[in-house]
């Protein structure tokens, strides 16, 4: 009988020793009630209260923790959005009693308050400029909250809009209106490119004939002068003699080397007409005219 009163003395006295010491684990505090009121705040190490009349309310985390609230609410233009907002906040350890004792649920608290500015400020926008403004919104969203929560011991580090789902057919209309958007741009691009080498094409087709145009004026003169040269070194030769029969002269020289040439070639396929020489008469004439016009058109030129 004696054994059994030292067991159960033996485990008195440990559970006494650790009703009496406590650990409080890093960037953590735990609050101390005496006979249920507030006494004080335990900090991380080891630490010691009494049995039986101090006792363990609760413990509180100084770290920095996130709460992710997804808000559904209606844009201006009657658009139904997802909206994620991230939250970090943490306990300020000056004033964890606050933290503790003046609100039930912090995350219920901080939940109903992004709820509150989210669909008081997105209501105010198209759906375009909600994309464009999430900036503002986490800042309205981090405002409010640093207002409200401080005097409940908290402090609100960032607030943050980290997506914004509008609804899927929303999404497929949008994606299809940015599509048509960049096939028209480049439409109009190709367009302008297309536009670009046709106009290059023109300029260089009149210069090529505005060059072969001065070409043929070039030869036309050429020939003229050498005719001029003919005629002068015929009258040189052999007074008396008019232009007209040089001209005649020349022509029918000119033809007759053209048939020794047709007829010099073996391999030439052209077909020769019976006539006489009494056509390079009309021939001289219409080459008379033929210079007389081209002088003229020079002289215009001139």
């Amino acid at each position: 009988m004696e054994y059994w009163f030292y067991y159960v003395l033996g485990a008195l006295a440990l559970f006494t020793l650790f009703s009496f010491i406590f650990i409080v684990n890093q960037q953590t505090v735990a609050l101390i009630e005496r006979f249920g009121k507030y006494n004080r705040t335990a900090h991380a190490g080891l630490n010691f209260k009494i049995p039986f009349i101090e006792m363990i309310s609760g413990e509180l985390s100084l770290r920095i923790q996130q709460l992710n609230v997804a808000v559904e609410t209606k844009t201006k233009d009657n658009v139904f959005v997802n909206i994620q907002v991230s939250v970090q906040y943490r306990v300020k350890e000056e004033n964890v009693y606050e933290a503790f004792y003046k609100l039930d649920n912090g995350h219920e608290q901080i939940t109903a308050y992004v709820f509150d500015v989210v669909r008081s400020e997105v209501p105010k926008m198209i759906l375009d400029a909600v994309f464009e403004a999430k900036e503002n919104i986490a800042a309205a969203v981090r405002n409010e909250l640093t207002e409200t929560m401080q005097s409940f011991g908290y402090e609100i580090v960032k607030a943050l809009v980290t997506d914004i789902q509008p609804d899927e057919k929303v999404k497929s209309a949008m994606n299809e209106i940015n599509e048509q958007q960049r096939l028209r741009y480049a439409a109009n691009e190709k367009g302008e490119a297309e536009k670009i080498l046709k106009v290059k094409q023109a300029e260089g087709e009149a210069e090529s004939k505005k060059l072969q145009g001065e070409g043929i004026a070039n030869q036309r003169k050429a020939i003229i002068d050498g005719l001029r040269q003919s005629v002068e070194e015929f009258n040189k030769a052999i007074p008396g003699v008019n232009a007209g029969e040089v001209m005649q002269l020349v022509l029918i020289t000119q033809y007759l080397d053209t048939l020794k040439e047709i007829g010099a070639n073996n391999k030439n396929s052209t077909i020769l007409i019976p006539h006489s020489p009494g056509v390079v008469a009309d021939i001289s004439t219409q080459l008379r005219e033929a210079i007389i016009v081209g002088n003229s058109v020079n002289k215009m030129d001139a």
